[in-house]
This record gives structure tokens, sequence and C-alpha cells, in this order.
């Protein structure tokens, strides 16, 4: 567990605590949660922190966490091709170009909620 993922997961129950109360719901049943391969979230820190964190809220006592990991992809400027890629300093696997331009694999959000 490191501060870093304790402090997103807080913020993620912030969220679903204003999201009820701007849509009236009571209770989180299930909150799903993009996590991008290129992200420096480490999932199973999320998942530990968000059972510690949600336990003592009643909104989200029960909730369970569900994490989409999504994967990295760039546009490869030299080949205009879009290319999956694990690393921001990777290069291109079809041309070895080094110019690309990440467009997914970077994003933390939630995707989709489960309430009462």
């Amino acid at each position: 567990m490191t501060m870093h993922e304790m402090s997103l997961t807080e913020g993620v129950v912030r969220i679903l605590e204003d999201q009820a109360a701007a849509h009236g719901f009571t209770r989180v049943k299930t909150v799903w949660l993009e996590i991008g391969e290129l992200s420096t979230v480490v999932p199973e820190s999320m998942e530990f922190c968000f059972g510690a964190v949600a336990a003592g809220n009643p909104l989200t006592a029960d909730a369970r966490l569900e994490i989409i990991r999504v994967p990295g992809a760039a546009w490869c400027m030299d080949c205009s091709e879009n290319v999956p890629v694990t690393s921001r300093v990777d290069l291109c696997p079809k041309c070895g170009g080094a110019k690309l331009a990440v467009t997914s694999g970077e994003e933390m959000r939630i995707k989709e909620l489960e309430v009462e």
C-alpha cells in the first residue's frame, strides 16, 4: 500500500459521495474503475485501499471494487499507425520509431456505478 493509492482512493470515495448527493442514492454496491497500464496507479494497492477507506463510510461500506485494466496505446508519427505500448519510452513495434504519442493507458476514472 502506498500513500499515493490511499489518496486516490479517498478521492474516489469523495466523488461517490458527491454523486450520491446529486443523484439521491444511498448505497454503492459496485464501482467499476478503469486504470491505465501506463498510469502510476497499482491496481492491487487500489483494491486494498478501497477496502479500508470504503469500510468506514455508510455509503460504500459493502461496495465492491471492480478494476478494468486499460492497455497502453500510442500513435506513431513515423509510420502513422496506432500501436500497443507497455511503457512511455517504448519504440514503435512496427517501424522502430521513437515518435510516439500516447493515446490511451494513462487514465484512471470511474466508468460505472451500481447503486441503490
